[in-house]
């Protein structure tokens, strides 16, 4: 198959703003993994779209727009475009010369038990205003047949790893708001599953008691104390005794932060109990998974928290544990890199999920395909 330059687009649930990245691909091959980017959200629209996320808990089918999700789903296809067109004149990349974009969009509610997932971004506008193919809309398919929607990127997972010089099996493991995990042993099936809660508790918590948006550096986290009893209660939840495949909204455990476990503690110790729930719920994975892997690989803002990534040294030994940029991938640029490769198995009809990996019935393709116009096309 032909390969093509394509761009992924990715605003995670840590609504911190908009990864953009090119990857060479064909589908199934990656030839080459191209520039990143990044627009930040302000403050002001990063508040807009937790509010939308608030107010998607009220929504029943897929199309539905309450207020603020009209306003804010005008803002995530704005700024995507900003965030593109800005990435092209810093690259001098032509839009001609571009195949197809991924766009993810911005989830504000995943409901698989619902058949409902939404993510807002208007693929047809983005299409328009950029002149340039746009697949977006990449987990209803999945959905809709009766999957958890996610994770949708271990396929790009396992074409990454094949460049790795690693031992199998390995693990990806993305810590964006809600973790999530790949478990690669060549050519044998993908295990893929959320694990539980990523970053988002750490960031709302850090957001709650001192307005910073997150634990930068980890420092909060490294000053604390973990509480190991509230680990414990925590992992005590039935999400981490269900068997995958599994997947997670953002706001799942956020009623944690509510209760009296974290009232009575201080910043520090609350960001380092977090930080320990996260990497005990990713330990816990292991029992889901047919061997224990020689290497893990961190992507996601997670791999950026220097506490986060020791704890997890600590409980997934003997194992080794390294960041994405360790390996020569991006960190930050790897899910708008896993969007460009989907957009172009969408386009061949080629599968993004399976039965291991989202509990689909069978291997599916997913994604809907914008065209702009001969009129758009030409700018």
């Amino acid at each position: 198959m032909q390969q093509r330059t394509a761009i992924g687009l990715m605003s995670g649930t840590s609504c911190d703003g908009v990864d953009v990245a090119l990857v060479e691909t064909d589908g199934e091959r990656l030839s080459r993994l191209g520039p990143s980017g990044y627009r930040a959200y302000t403050e002001e629209e990063r508040a807009l779209l937790q509010r939308a996320i608030a107010a998607a808990v009220s929504i029943a089918e897929r199309g539905e727009r309450p207020a603020p999700l009209a306003d804010a789903e005008a803002l995530v296809t704005a700024a995507h475009a900003e965030a593109v067109e800005a990435f092209l004149a810093a690259n001098a990349i032509l839009p001609s010369a571009v195949a197809v974009i991924g766009f993810h969009g911005q989830t504000v509610r995943h409901d698989p038990a619902r058949r409902l997932t939404v993510q807002l971004g208007n693929g047809g506008a983005l299409a328009a205003r950029l002149g340039i193919p746009v697949v977006y809309d990449f987990r209803a398919a999945d959905v809709a047949a009766g999957g958890q929607g996610a994770p949708l990127v271990p396929v790009f997972h396992r074409a990454l790893a094949k460049l790795l010089s690693r031992p199998y099996p390995i693990a990806v493991l993305n810590l964006g708001g809600v973790a999530n995990l790949t478990y690669i042993d060549g050519e044998a099936d993908l295990v893929a599953f959320d694990t539980g809660p990523g970053n988002a508790l750490i960031d709302d918590f850090l957001r709650l008691r001192t307005g910073e948006p997150k634990d930068t550096d980890g420092k909060a986290a490294a000053a604390g104390r973990v509480d190991e009893k509230a680990v414990d209660r925590a992992l005590a939840h039935p999400f981490f005794a269900r068997c995958p495949p599994k997947s997670l909204d953002r706001n799942d455990f956020s009623d944690w932060l509510a209760g009296a476990t974290f009232a009575g503690m201080s910043t520090e110790d609350g960001a380092a109990t977090l930080a320990a729930m996260t990497a005990a719920a990713v330990a816990r994975a292991l029992m889901f998974l047919p061997r224990a892997p020689t290497a893990w690989v961190v992507a996601g803002g997670g791999a950026r928290n220097p506490t986060l990534m020791r704890m997890l040294q600590e409980r997934l030994a003997p194992a080794t544990v390294e960041a994405a940029d360790a390996v020569g991938w991006s960190a930050d640029a790897l899910e708008a890199q896993a969007f460009a490769y989907l957009a172009v198995r969408s386009m061949h009809n080629l599968p993004l999920t399976f039965p291991s990996t989202t509990g689909a019935p069978c291997a599916l393709t997913g994604g809907t395909l914008a065209k702009p116009s001969l009129l758009d096309r030409s700018k």
